[in-house]
């Protein structure tokens, strides 16, 4: 009998069950309630997972797998070599996030902000596995992960606000031709913007700068991500963008102050007027303005260059993303908010009512 289990995987800085504080602050609703325990009370096998904060997709993505199988992290030879740092990681051997792990088991894969990447690279190396680390490690030694051939181990995957094409948060911080002087915002704004950063600053370890999740979310390093990442014929996509902006001048989107958090008012504000070209010639223009707070709303749809249509609910197409209408809340609304308190349990409870539905 088929079994699904449904994984969690939290955005940056975020928890999990693994974590120590996630019983008293859990990432998915916050003082809200634990959108995850709500949902196995209704039946679902729900779980939440722990994976780095700030690391990169692939680290993010073997963590996930280990948990998931209950093995220890194994982040592969080459990876580790090249990025310097430890190949092995947590031992999760006897205390797995899910009670089994095998051909019965299918997983709804969930992703909040770089969870969203996550769990897409993680869907990607159980189906194919990594050509480079099957190529350098010898058989013995080699992780499941890499082996790949795990495809309909999968049922779905949801990206919620993620980053699938990258972030202007982070380019427009890099580009030097943009004056972020020109652009007024209220002192206050940020204060919090200061508070933010400040608990969310990276301290290295002495990894490669390349191996964190702020590189992966530069948009030509995004773009690169996806160029490995396929659409599994078999797999239900599904996604949601949202964006808490409204018409500035000059044709900008500045934050609904109705809407956006304190937090993300800073950034939302310079993401809403922000244009340029990357280094790889990808131009950003006024269609990237809209945004959640730290994720642009046309980014956040689905992969450039897949094929995509817009959510039916009585027709949800496998290989395909099913993108769900926009949502107007920004990018915390998952979580419960942290200054500005919301509750996302009546969007999961629907979610999980959909995916339920899926042949």
């Amino acid at each position: 009998m088929e079994h699904i289990a449904y994984i969690f995987c939290h955005g940056l800085n975020g928890s999990g069950q693994y974590d120590e504080d996630y019983a008293k602050k859990p990432y998915w609703g916050g003082a809200s309630g634990d959108v995850v325990a709500k949902l196995r009370e209704r039946g679902y096998d729900a779980y939440a997972a722990s994976v780095a904060p700030q690391g990169s997709a692939w680290d993010r993505a073997c963590e996930l797998y280990a948990q998931i199988a209950g093995t220890t992290t194994d982040y592969g030879l080459v990876h580790s070599q090249e990025y310097r740092h430890d190949r092995f990681g947590v031992d999760f051997t006897g205390r797995s996030l899910i009670p089994s792990w095998d051909e019965n088991t299918r997983l709804v894969l969930v992703g909040h902000s770089f969870g969203g990447v996550t769990i897409r690279l993680l869907g990607e190396l159980l189906a194919n596995g990594s050509e480079e680390e099957r190529a350098a490690t010898p058989e013995e030694e080699l992780s499941p992960l890499f082996r790949g051939g795990m495809a309909d181990r999968i049922r779905a995957i949801v990206t919620i606000a993620a980053p699938t094409n990258g972030t202007t948060a982070y380019d427009m911080a890099h580009d030097s031709s943009f004056d972020v002087k020109r652009v007024k915002i209220p002192f206050k704004y940020t204060m919090f913007d200061r508070l933010m950063k400040s608990r969310t600053k990276i301290e290295g370890d002495g990894r490669d700068a390349r191996d964190w999740a702020n590189y992966d979310m530069l948009l030509d390093n995004a773009q690169a991500l996806n160029a490995r990442i396929s659409l599994l014929p078999h797999v239900y996509y599904l996604s949601v963008a949202c964006n808490a902006t409204i018409p500035g001048k000059n044709g900008t989107r500045v934050p609904d102050p109705a809407y956006m958090e304190p937090l993300f008012v800073k950034t939302s504000t310079l993401m809403g007027c922000y244009t340029g070209k990357t280094k790889a010639g990808q131009v950003v223009d006024d269609e990237w303005y809209a945004n959640d707070g730290l994720v642009n709303t046309i980014s956040a749809r689905a992969p450039f260059g897949d094929p995509r249509k817009p959510l039916d609910r009585d027709n949800i197409e496998k290989g395909v993303w099913n993108i769900m209408p926009d949502k107007y809340v920004n990018h915390s609304y998952f979580q419960g908010g942290y200054f500005l308190k919301q509750d996302p349990f009546p969007f999961f409870r629907d979610l999980m009512e959909l995916l339920s539905s899926l042949d």
